[in-house]
């Protein structure tokens, strides 16, 4: 969908928009259907398949009747009600509450999109790891607090952006793994269900079933603990983070009076054709600046839950996980181009390494006390760090699924 104000959203196309939305809300209610029928509780002839029974095109429709209820599931479920017949039109919903509906839709959305990071992110630790093997011995010069320190490697640049994407990985992998299905019914405790089966233990089979249905694991009603979608936001956000952190050295070490490395293409300027500028580090930083904005968004939301359903804490998560959702799928696009296209100029280190002043100091204050003469390079343990960074991006990468799985 077309956004101006988020250069580069197009790539997230078709994910945590109105459309897919509206698709997973659809699929929440086949699998709960599916499962009422299977189970016996409903009649066989209310089975049904409501794929594409509700679209896209009827979003706009149902924006403007959602503000009604306060969520788009009450207007959903009216519609394919009317869109439906006998058995159908009588059991479906039966047991669920829009909460249900809703949080569940939004899981198989979030799901999605991070899996979409994760194919980026796993690519971008293969480009990682090779970089930094190839550039385990191109010295260049350090810099702290903005100024000439000590020699480092390339290498070992490139190891500390590793190290922050391997760590963030760990944290959307978890997230994604305590996505969960939502089945509570009106106040969590499943007493709808419970009163249709007239079976605790067949409404939790309802529960399992549909779980099973949408590849979820089943989970007790969490309509007011909103851990899931605030270790969601965190992941996402630490994931920008580390992205930022990259984005943030190459677009320094880019500029013209450094020259150390430069983007593969570079975006121009409206006024001034002589510049190249480091556009995709840019929007990186952009996202890095935005996304934990959005993810405090997410925890005064939960700090702010109550009773067993919130009241306009749950309705703040809807739109602050969509953009946070898009915006890292957005990233993690921007971040693999970025990577594949980088170029780095070992002669432009070195010569800037050569009109460093004062980067041995340390080295010959370190040998005045020891007495030993200075070692032919100050490079410590580089070698060592750029080795351990490249082994564990290529440990964290995910195998590629077998042929024919």
């Amino acid at each position: 969908m077309a956004d101006l104000f988020w250069p580069g959203d197009e790539r997230a196309d078709g994910l945590l928009d109105d459309g897919a939305l509206l698709t997973a809300m659809v699929a929440v209610e086949q699998a709960w259907l599916d499962a009422l029928v299977s189970a016996q509780v409903a009649p066989a002839s209310a089975a049904a398949d409501l794929t594409g029974a509700v679209g896209a095109a009827d979003a706009s429709a149902l924006s403007a009747g959602a503000e009604a209820g306060g969520n788009p599931a009450i207007g959903l479920v009216a519609l394919l009600r009317d869109r439906t017949t006998g058995e159908t039109s009588r059991w479906l919903h039966r047991g669920l509450t829009s909460q249900d509906v809703v949080d569940t839709a939004l899981v198989l959305c979030l799901r999605e999109a991070v899996d979409r990071v994760l194919t980026d992110l796993d690519r971008q630790l293969v480009l990682l790891a090779d970089l930094a093997h190839h550039h385990r011995d191109t010295v260049m010069v350090g810099r702290t607090l903005t100024q000439h320190a000590v020699p480092i490697t390339f290498g070992t640049k490139a190891a500390s952006w590793i190290d922050g994407l391997v760590d963030a990985r760990t944290a959307v992998v978890g997230a994604r793994d305590g996505l969960a299905v939502q089945v509570g019914g009106a106040a969590g405790t499943l007493a709808a269900s419970v009163e249709l089966t007239g079976s605790i233990d067949t409404a939790l089979d309802l529960v399992d079933r549909t779980a099973a249905a949408l590849d979820l694991p089943p989970a007790p009603a969490w309509h007011t603990s909103r851990t899931r979608m605030t270790r969601t936001g965190d992941a996402l956000t630490t994931l920008a983070d580390a992205w930022g952190h990259l984005a943030a050295d190459v677009a320094t070490l880019s500029r013209p009076e450094i020259g150390e490395v430069r983007e593969g293409v570079g975006g121009g300027s409206s006024t001034m054709p002589h510049k190249s500028n480091p556009v995709l580090s840019v929007l990186l930083r952009r996202h890095a600046f935005a996304a934990p904005g959005l993810s405090s968004t997410l925890h005064v939301a939960a700090g702010a839950a109550v009773d067993e359903r919130p009241d306009g804490a749950w309705h703040a998560e809807w739109a602050t996980l969509r953009d946070l959702g898009r915006r890292s799928v957005v990233a993690a696009g921007q971040a693999s181009e970025l990577l594949a296209g980088l170029q780095v100029d070992p002669g432009a280190m070195s010569r800037t390494l050569a009109a460093a002043q004062g980067t041995d100091a340390e080295q010959q204050s370190m040998a005045a006390l020891t007495g030993r003469a200075p070692a032919p390079d100050y490079l410590g343990a580089a070698h060592h760090v750029v080795d351990a960074a490249v082994t564990r991006a290529r440990q964290a990468v995910r195998p590629a699924p077998e042929e024919g799985a």
